[in-house]
């Protein structure tokens, strides 16, 4: 869509609502088209196109004839879109239900759902206005969705197209291509499925995401039917959890204090013979081999698998994939602009009417807002917002006079709107819009301070009468389980929040290896997933740090106030890393599916690569446990710069490698 048929658009959008008896081709063609090109099949196949567009945005288009004529004949035939198409109906909320929906709204994490849920607020904001409300103190639950396919399988899930990609099965550990309709996406024991018809098998599978190995490629020509209010959540409650079993690991004496805290018991002297000196021989308890195999090789010669043997397997494959990567020619590439988001898709037409008609309602309900603010609201620059305000000021009714247009102001640097062509509603959710909120409104039941009070319930229930059929597809989506695991340590961090209170803590730090004695003033708490973490001033390297509370070894009060006036670090949500100036700049390339390490690292710059990589610059504090960081990838990521890093990373795998015989 060019920007010429944007306004196109716009216009035949405005005239259609703005007639009562609605209008003939012959009369859109003249004064909305200003066609005259004589050529009647080309305008015809351009008008169809047309309001297919609008259908496609959710606006009925009806067609009206004179009683006895029939709708082909274009001479008799009108066109009107009714007031009430596909209009938001009115939703009120009190403050309470406002906080609600603002912390489901930023659940999702960079992911497309993320920006579909900031659409659905700005759209609930321009129906209602937005309450000044305050989000609950130092809590921020996050979800993190699996990667680049994650986004990829929820836009074709609700376009309806098949999608093809590379799977590595669990029975067989073989790679296979599967042709799938995605009927669902959710969340269980820690990993995202995918759950549809599988068409090579022709049977319902589940898929795990981080199983995928390719590239997601949607089939979007053809089309298939889900079933009838299929609900992910309830399938993946059906789906059983792999039993425990027990894996023979031979580890470095005196290393990982971490993984021995969680051994069964020792090993030595059993059926599995006798470890090399300087190790010792541990039994761990697991359930999914792959999961540990990643932790395993992450420790590259200081841990050694024994048994079973698809454990074993696993890790090699993995550490023998980041072997082969770290091999690879270094490609050629240039870094983009750094101020650039690397996971900004291409702006098109589609995307800014979309966004227009977002923002006239926004607007009419929001007068006299800063430009600046409106644009930081609607996630473009300043540049892009006038543009939609030059295009928006030269549309409305047909051939009309100046009070037909559509009148907005900003000399001033505030915006007016003061003729509104009857614009003055937001459009209904889409789907994805509806799923982003009502699957974040599910996901905070977990939560026991906002599950308890009815604001929760009742904000629910609102949406699902405003999403209509959109909502009813809700189903498709499941987050995770976002309680944490110890509500006591969770209450206790609150608490200290809430009262400016000092804490003491014992950490395990896995990075370093070792365990630490800390006081801290805690300032808020958030989580990705079911991993929660808090964010602290810490007063042993006076400043602020973020610790895993499932790593928390000790924690109480130490009868002291917070003696610093330290905020939480700006921004929402908070990062996990907080950049210092004698951090160290690393080049890593990235593959496709590792490609979303440039996100939870927060890249500075990054460079695209022909086959769907990236190469990305990524500050880092501690680089000692990068090598680490690699092996633990498989194949998914490598260093590039500095060469001493890059040479630290290659000989720590070779080591790991040579441990399991080559």
């Amino acid at each position: 869509m060019s920007a010429s048929r944007t306004e196109r658009l716009l216009n035949l959008l405005i005239a259609l609502l703005n007639t009562k008896y609605g209008l003939r081709r012959s009369e859109l063609r003249e004064k909305v088209y200003h066609d005259t090109s004589g050529n009647d099949v080309a305008f015809g196949r351009m008008f169809e196109r047309d309001k297919n567009d609008l259908r496609q945005f959710g606006f009925d288009v009806e067609t009206v004839t004179d009683l006895g004529w029939s709708e082909d004949d274009p001479a008799t035939t009108r066109y009107r879109i009714g007031k009430e198409s596909n209009r938001l109906p009115d939703v009120r909320l009190s403050p309470g239900e406002w906080t609600v929906l603002l912390l489901a709204s930023q659940l999702w994490e960079r992911a497309a759902l993320g920006a579909a849920a900031q659409n659905a607020l700005r759209k609930l904001q321009a129906s209602g206005g937005l309450s000044d409300v305050e989000l609950p103190v130092g809590v921020q639950p996050r979800i993190k969705p699996a990667g680049r396919a994650f986004d990829e399988l929820v836009g074709a899930m609700h376009a309806q197209h098949p999608v093809t990609f590379s799977y590595l099965a669990g029975s067989t550990g073989n790679e296979e291509l599967r042709t799938v309709e995605p009927w669902g996406l959710g969340s269980r024991f820690g990993q995202w499925y995918l759950a549809g018809y599988d068409r090579t098998r022709q049977a319902v599978r589940h898929f795990r995401l981080s199983r995928i190995t390719s590239a997601v490629t949607v089939r979007d020509k053809e089309r298939y039917s889900p079933p009838e209010n299929f609900n992910i959540r309830e399938v993946l409650a059906r789906l059983p959890e792999l039993p425990l079993r027990t894996a023979v690991v031979d580890v470095k004496a005196g290393r990982l204090v971490g993984l021995r805290q969680r051994a069964a018991g020792s090993a030595e002297g059993g059926d599995t013979g006798v470890p090399d000196a300087g190790y010792d021989r541990l039994e761990l308890q697991f359930r999914d081999a792959e999961v540990l195999a990643e932790e395993l090789a992450s420790y590259g010669p200081d841990a050694l698998a024994v048994s079973p043997e698809d454990l074993m397997a696993a890790v090699r494959r993995r550490l023998r994939a980041a072997a082969d990567f770290c091999a690879a020619p270094v490609p050629e590439f240039r870094f983009s602009d750094a101020t650039a988001a690397r996971t900004a898709r291409k702006r098109t037409s589609e995307d800014q009417l979309k966004r227009m008609l977002q923002l006239v309602p926004f607007l009419v309900h929001n007068q006299g807002l800063h430009i600046q603010d409106v644009a930081q609201r609607f996630g473009v620059t300043r540049s892009e917002l006038e543009d939609d305000l030059r295009i928006l000021i030269c549309s409305g009714l047909p051939e009309g006079y100046p009070d037909d247009l559509l009148d907005i102001q900003w000399e001033d640097d505030h915006v007016y709107i003061t003729q509104d062509l009857d614009l003055t509603r937001p459009v209904r959710f889409t789907v994805e819009e509806a799923c982003a909120l009502l699957t974040g409104l599910e996901t905070l039941n977990g939560l026991p301070e906002l599950a308890e009070g009815g604001a929760l319930e009742s904000v629910t229930l609102k949406l699902m009468a405003a999403a209509g059929e959109e909502g009813l597809r809700a189903g498709s989506l499941a987050g995770p389980e976002v309680g944490p695991a110890d509500s006591a340590i969770l209450e206790l961090i609150h608490q200290a929040i809430a009262e400016r209170a000092q804490l003491h803590l014992v950490y395990l730090s896995p990075q370093r290896d070792r365990f630490s004695e800390r006081d801290v003033d805690p300032l808020r708490l958030y989580s990705l997933d079911n991993t929660w973490y808090f964010e602290a001033y810490c007063h042993s390297v006076q400043g602020l740090r973020n610790f895993r509370l499932d790593r928390v070894q000790e924690l109480r009060p130490n009868g002291k106030q917070a003696s610093t006036n330290m905020e939480p670090a700006e921004g929402f949500p908070a990062k996990l890393f907080t950049p210092t100036d004698d951090d160290v700049t690393v080049t890593v390339q990235l593959t496709r599916q590792g490609a979303g390490l440039a996100d939870d690292y927060y890249a500075e710059r990054t460079a695209v690569l022909q086959d769907g990589g990236l190469v990305a610059e990524i500050r880092f504090g501690n680089t000692a446990w990068l090598p680490m960081f690699v092996a633990q990838h498989g194949g998914t990521v490598r260093i590039l710069e500095p060469v001493e890093l890059a040479d630290s990373a290659r000989n720590w795998i070779k080591a790991s490698l040579d441990r399991y015989g080559g």
